[in-house]
């Protein structure tokens, strides 16, 4: 049985997803969600009008699938993962197996999850999951293709017959940081776009977000030690496309309403979901200036979530920097 921890919308999708070849437990923290979910084989409030299988079994109690399963997919809110994966420690099982599609950096040491499970665990396999993938076309099995990245090319085949099958296909890849930081950056470029669209500044702005914000997040990565490749393949290019262009996208329709004039409470209220750029810029920002890389994009977008900086002030900024070559 595979254990998927996360029941929102993205967690579902990829339960959705491994249920059509393996039993999967899913787990959630919201035992009102569960118990709907488990009940009725619907979730109203993330997936509406999706089913879900009858070997997806729905549980709140996180001991409980970690007893029963060796493989786990974590589709967490990036705030909660080091917490959950500390419980999961605690437990005390050996051989777990973790594959992370969590789209973030821990918030308090700016760490990447890839880094923090080699911590916690001994030697453990693990693998990162990402690319250009709306929950609601994977849970409807709509054609879809992702990245599956690990220093360990072993570790990241053993993953592959989980998602390599019907509609989805997989793309192998080495560079789990580079997989996770572009992961991470295109939600702060989607809600920069997003913004630009509430200010009715229209196509051409977008496009240059989407292309500037790619440079940014490429430059920053090579600085880890990523590979230049990653940035221009799916999980790169093809996420921040995607993420960048469509109201399916919560960071996008999040800065779609703070270009309108909301505010950034009402903002988060009317998206009713987590909406992880706003928690990426701090990071990003802090991983720039601690390599030295400037980031315009992620400056800005800083500054109007955590500096209350006028959105048309911001964009006005980024257009008036000094001329430079591409």
């Amino acid at each position: 049985m595979i254990g998927v921890l996360g029941s929102g919308s993205w967690g579902s999708a990829l339960a959705i997803h491994i249920a059509r070849v393996e039993h999967v437990m899913l787990w959630g923290h919201n035992e009102d969600n569960i118990k709907t979910i488990q009940e009725t084989r619907y979730n109203p409030r993330y997936l509406p009008n999706v089913q879900y299988p009858e070997n997806i079994i729905a549980t709140s109690s996180l001991e409980k699938l970690v007893a029963q399963c060796d493989q786990l997919v974590f589709v967490v809110p990036s705030f909660a993962l080091l917490d959950i994966l500390k419980q999961i420690k605690s437990f005390g099982k050996k051989d777990l197996a973790f594959i992370n599609a969590t789209k973030g950096l821990e918030h308090d040491s700016n760490h990447f999850f890839s880094e923090m499970i080699d911590e916690l665990f001994d030697s453990p396999v693990q693998a990162v999951l990402s690319g250009p993938s709306f929950a609601s076309e994977v849970a409807r099995h709509l054609p879809t293709a992702i990245t599956i990245a690990s220093k360990n090319e072993r570790d990241a085949k053993s993953f592959l017959p989980l998602f390599h099958h019907h509609h989805m296909r997989v793309y192998l890849n080495s560079d789990p940081i580079g997989v996770q930081l572009a992961g991470t950056y295109k939600n702060v470029i989607a809600i920069a776009a997003g913004i630009s669209e509430g200010l009715g500044f229209g196509f051409n702005a977008r496009a240059a977000l989407i292309t500037r914000g790619l440079a940014e997040m490429t430059r920053l990565g090579v600085s880890l030690g990523a590979s230049l490749e990653t940035f221009l393949g799916l999980a790169g290019v093809g996420d921040l496309t995607l993420t960048a262009t469509s109201t399916e996208s919560r960071n996008y329709r999040f800065g779609k309403f703070i270009g309108e004039g909301l505010t950034k409470e009402e903002a988060f209220e009317k998206v009713f979901q987590v909406v992880e750029g706003a928690n990426n810029v701090i990071n990003m920002k802090a991983l720039g200036e601690r390599q030295g890389i400037e980031l315009p994009i992620v400056a800005e977008v800083y500054k109007i979530l955590t500096e209350n900086l006028d959105p048309k002030i911001a964009m006005i900024n980024l257009l008036e920097r000094s001329a430079k070559s591409e």
